[in-house]
């Protein structure tokens, strides 16, 4: 008769999670790197064939500007999707080795948007257009595998599938990382006096782009603010704040190029503000749980998560780009 022996189980000297923090941290620096060294502002001279125009001093900075903002917006996103998806796929034990992907990819992205915030150069990057354009496209396939598991689920997309299986909307937050980030490049490279993208106007087609950003993100928070019985009256400040501010947004895009648009500005801001408080609430949350900050292995993980609420922050940085260009007026020669 055959002996059998127990399989010999072999435990790794290093926490997979530490590796997994390394490569993430290694990933972000290579792309920090790759984009090269930051640059000043430079105007273009007049006899410069390769632009062809001069621009002013007023729209270069004024693109450039609003470049770098939309460079912090993605910057915010990517680190709320960095310590958001971490925990989530911590709990989940990274069943699926698909799960290590949002990590790496927003450390990427987070490297990206914060050499190009302080990258005050009219000119556009391909290694962060490329990394912006990678976590757009991540996003996008993590919203598929996340659909598929809710759906793969016994009783389909029902409203408890939707409250406890993988959160449908929280892969779209690295997209809209990725596409601020994209938008970003591409406003720098545009024509500061008059910037346009997709040839409309640049400031109207990024102010109804961030409105639906908003209501898309009021859809995931009033989900699982739904789910716990709005037990708390600050619950509904996420899901009628950003709806009335987007609605100022949309607004602000249908008025005349150099209008004001203070109302929207303060609109954003407060978004912008919410975004910040929403990690005090959260943390208020997980406080009152058993054992409060005291079983932080445990609460940390199924309290209300501490890195989500920023992804309002993060889209209000991007309206108050739009703004900025609104309320630039284009040099009429």
């Amino acid at each position: 008769m055959k002996r059998r022996v127990a399989p010999v189980r072999v435990e790794a000297a290093i926490h997979p999670v530490v590796v997994l923090a390394a490569v993430a941290a290694g990933a972000g620096l290579l792309t920090w790197f790759a984009a090269g060294r930051s640059k000043r502002l430079g105007l273009s001279p007049a006899g410069d064939s390769s632009e062809g125009r001069r621009y002013s001093p007023r729209g270069s900075a004024v693109t450039a500007s609003a470049a770098q903002r939309l460079n912090h917006a993605s910057s915010m996103l990517a680190a709320s999707v960095l310590f958001d998806s971490g925990l989530e796929h911590y709990r989940g034990q990274f069943f699926n080795r698909a799960m290590y992907t949002p990590v790496i990819v927003s450390s990427i992205t987070l490297a990206s948007s914060l050499h190009g915030a302080g990258d005050t150069d009219p000119g556009s990057s391909r290694v962060r257009h490329t990394a912006q354009a990678l976590a757009g496209l991540t996003g996008l396939i993590g919203f598929g595998f996340h659909a598929y598991n809710v759906g793969k689920r016994e009783g389909g997309y029902s409203l408890q599938n939707l409250f406890y299986s993988a959160p449908i909307g929280a892969p779209m937050a690295l997209t809209l990382a990725g596409l601020l980030g994209i938008v970003a490049e591409r406003v720098r490279d545009a024509d500061p006096d008059e910037p346009r993208l997709g040839g409309k106007p640049a400031g109207r087609m990024l102010a109804l782009a961030t409105a639906g950003m908003l209501a898309g993100t009021t859809l995931e928070a009033g989900l699982l603010h739904f789910r716990g019985a709005f037990q708390n009256p600050a619950m509904f400040v996420p899901v009628t704040l950003p709806p009335l501010a987007a609605a100022l947004l949309v607004r602000a895009a249908g008025k005349s190029e150099g209008a004001s648009q203070v109302g929207a500005k303060w609109g954003m801001w407060a978004v912008s503000a919410m975004g910040i408080g929403g990690v005090a609430f959260h943390a208020y949350g997980v406080a009152r749980m058993m054992g409060g900050f005291d079983n932080w292995r445990q609460n940390l993980i199924d309290g209300p998560p501490l890195p989500a609420p920023p992804s309002f922050s993060g889209v209000a940085l991007g309206g108050l780009a739009a703004l900025e260009l609104l309320e630039h007026r284009p040099l009429r020669l």
